[in-house]
Formats: C-alpha cells, sequence, structure tokens
C-alpha cells in the first residue's frame, strides 16, 4: 500500500470521527440511530466511533429517550468538563491567558504587561508566562490537551508559523512547534481578529449565519471573514487586511508604506490623534477639560451630544463604511460584526456605517443587512479558544485524543 493510501485512510478516519463528534456536540442528545441517519454513515462504524470517544470520555451516555415501542435509545451528549485548554491572547504590550474546558466555559485567567521587543524575547517571555500561569493553577487544571495563541500580524495556521507581526521583526517563528515540543500538547496559532471573527461564528453574534464579516478597530483596523462557516483564508491564508483599503490618496503615511489606507484614519491612535489635534485647533469641546484623551472617553463625548466628538466619529464611520461597502460587494455577507471600543458610542457610528453601505454597495447586498457590534469583544482570549474549538470539530485535536 502506497503512503498515499494510508494518508488517505486516517484522514477518512478523522472525518468520520469528527462528522460523528460534531453532531453529538451539536445537536445533543442525540441517539445513535439518529447519528448514523444524519451522518448517512454505517452503523457499524457509527458504534465503532462512539466506542471510541466514550473510552477516550469524550462522550458520554445519557438518560434515555422516550420509547418509540421498540427497545429504548441511550442518548449521548459530549463530554467537556474533565478537558481543559489554555487560550493565549499576545498583545503588542500584554498577554491574557484564559483555561477554557471543551465546550468554552470559563476556568481562570489572568492578564499581565508583557513587553518585548525582538522574537527571542516574545519567545522567552512567552514560555516564562506560561509556566507561571501552569503553575500557580495546578489545583484547577484538568487534563491539559491544547493551547490556542493569537496574535497581531500574519500566520500560517496550518503550519502555526508567524511571518509577520506589526510591531517587531519575526523570521519565520515556529509558535506552535515551539510550545507543543515544550508541552506535548496541540497548539493552534492564528491572527487574533480572524479568531475573533470565528468565534462569534461559534459562539457569538454571528452564530446563526454561515457568511459574515467582522471588522475590528484597534490598534490597526482589521476583517475576519467567514464564508460558508469557515475563515475564509486564501491560498496564501491572508485575507481581510481592510486596513490597507486605500481611503484618502492624499492622506496620511501608513506603515505598510502606502498613503491614506484605512487605518491611519480609522484606528483607535488615528482617532485620538485627530481629536487632539481638532483640539489643539481651539474647536470646543467637553474633551479640553480632561488630562488624557482616550477612545472611551471620546465616546462616552459622543454620546453626550458633544459636537467634536460625534463629528470625529462620524468620520471614522463614513470611512469604515465606505471600506465595507467593498468588501460587501466582494463577499455579500448575511451579516456585519464591528468590534473595538468605537462600538461604545454605536448610535453615533453605525448610522454613518449604514449610510456609506447604503450608497456604496449592491442594494440587493446591503438589503436588511443587520450591523451589530461584536459579542465578544471583551473576552481577549475566545479567539484562541475558537480555534481549539475548530480542531476538535474538524477532527484535528480530535483524532489526536483519540490516539492517545
Amino acid at each position: 500500500m502506497t503512503g498515499g493510501q494510508i494518508g488517505n485512510v486516517d484522514l477518512v478516519k478523522q472525518l468520520n470521527s469528527a462528522a460523528v463528534y460534531r453532531l453529538i456536540d451539536l445537536q445533543g442528545p442525540i441517539s445513535r440511530i439518529q447519528v448514523a441517519d444524519v451522518s448517512q454513515l454505517a452503523p457499524a462504524s457509527v458504534t465503532k466511533i462512539t466506542r471510541q470517544l466514550l473510552e477516550r470520555g469524550l462522550i458520554k451516555e445519557v438518560a434515555q429517550q422516550a420509547s418509540t415501542g421498540g427497545r429504548r435509545a441511550i442518548s449521548l451528549t459530549t463530554e467537556s468538563a474533565p478537558f481543559h485548554s489554555i487560550a493565549i491572547r499576545l498583545g503588542r504590550n500584554y498577554i491574557e491567558q484564559t483555561i477554557y474546558d471543551l465546550s468554552g466555559k470559563y476556568i481562570v485567567g489572568t492578564a499581565h504587561p508583557f513587553h518585548y521587543t525582538s522574537q527571542q524575547e516574545l519567545i522567552d517571555g512567552l514560555l516564562e508566562h506560561i509556566r507561571k500561569f501552569i503553575a500557580d493553577n495546578q489545583n484547577v487544571l484538568r487534563e491539559l490537551v491544547a493551547f490556542g495563541i493569537t496574535l497581531p500580524g500574519l500566520i500560517d495556521p496550518e503550519s502555526g508559523v508567524v511571518e509577520y507581526m506589526p510591531h517587531i521583526e519575526v523570521d519565520n517563528l515556529p509558535l506552535s512547534e515551539i510550545i507543543t515540543d515544550k508541552y506535548g500538547v496541540a497548539c493552534f496559532v492564528g491572527n487574533d481578529i480572524r479568531g475573533l471573527a470565528l468565534a462569534e461564528h461559534y459562539f457569538g453574534a454571528s452564530k446563526d449565519c454561515k457568511d459574515s464579516i467582522l471588522v475590528s478597530v484597534h490598534h490597526g483596523t482589521g476583517a475576519g471573514i467567514i464564508v460558508n462557516g469557515q475563515v475564509f483564508l486564501g491560498y496564501n491564508r491572508n485575507v481581510g487586511e481592510i486596513g490597507h483599503i486605500q481611503i484618502d490618496p492624499l492622506g496620511d503615511k501608513c506603515q505598510c508604506g502606502n498613503f491614506g489606507c484605512l487605518e491611519t484614519v480609522a484606528a483607535d491612535p488615528a482617532i485620538i490623534r485627530h481629536v487632539k489635534s481638532l483640539l489643539t485647533q481651539g474647536y470646543p469641546s467637553s474633551l479640553q477639560e480632561l488630562e488624557e484623551v482616550t477612545m472611551p472617553a471620546i465616546c462616552d463625548a459622543a454620546n453626550k451630544g458633544d459636537e467634536l466628538a460625534s463629528q470625529a466619529l462620524i468620520k471614522v464611520g463614513n470611512q469604515l463604511g465606505k471600506a465595507l461597502a467593498m468588501t460587501i460587494n466582494l463577499f455579500n455577507p448575511q451579516k456585519i460584526i464591528v468590534a473595538g471600543n468605537i462600538t461604545q458610542a454605536k448610535d453615533v457610528v453605525f448610522p454613518a456605517i449604514r449610510r456609506c453601505v447604503e450608497t456604496q454597495s449592491l442594494s440587493t447586498f446591503n438589503k436588511d443587512l443587520p450591523i451589530v457590534e461584536s459579542e465578544l469583544y471583551t473576552q481577549p482570549t475566545i479567539g484562541a479558544f475558537s480555534m481549539i474549538k475548530r480542531a476538535m470539530l474538524n477532527g484535528v485535536l480530535l483524532q489526536r485524543l483519540l490516539e492517545e
């Protein structure tokens, strides 16, 4: 038998196990007969797979369903509590770590400042933070089955290699391999915004639809695009750089080398800079009385009717709307989700986004298109956990656990 055929057998095994697990996870309690029926797998295969899942403790038998005349069927449901994962959000100057069980239930978490200026500092610091987090939570940590890490930048999600970060030099950093070698469990690494888009699809604002676009306004501006329930990645695995759509050819220079990118006008630092420059020019505003101008302060002022803050945020809404209209024309999503501090003034910003979307994208695409705020933006590690959840549902992590 050739290697290719062996590979195919393994893949079929993985896909079949995943199909069974996914049904039990998403539709449980469910009987074996129903699983066979819905998955269209042979009853013997379903019996074999469920036996393996039961032996590994990943599913359990629960109260019998009401009899339909024959022998009463036993139902199956997933078992999440004994399996823990560590989800990490690596920011530009902070790190957040959370232990979740396999259902996404929050167990314990910490957040710390984390300053690093080189790839080596990043690796050493990250390993030390993880070591300390595990040591501090030894009493609550059950079986550790995976790590998930999200960070700003470009990542090959297959290999977990970080190819680019916006604030430090990296040289094909094999982050997934480093963590797996150290702890002997799978590690999934991905872009922070695409992770959040996936989390919204599984647990949040877009779980009722298959196609959605999440736009995040933070240090930069980025998008996560979900197509048919999957993160849209493209051949070289990175799409959604909405922050680098040129909005104003005469605008400021962007870190990417271009001029007038969306990120130069619709990211938190750019918004704060713009507001400060208006204040120094003497425009009246309640913000003049503050020691420090922050995004929450700008949003708060806009909500209270401050003209300067409102106009600044309406301008951002227009620019976001312009970029989103292009993306809507390309992807025809069922929902737009906006994440970031800016949603604190959504009553000011969202109407501006909607006006632009309605005038600059196809009316059949924007008719009744919901524009909503992120439900999970305040849970920074949920994006990292969503990659672990995906690996259970597509069988990559599931198969690994069954083979242990």
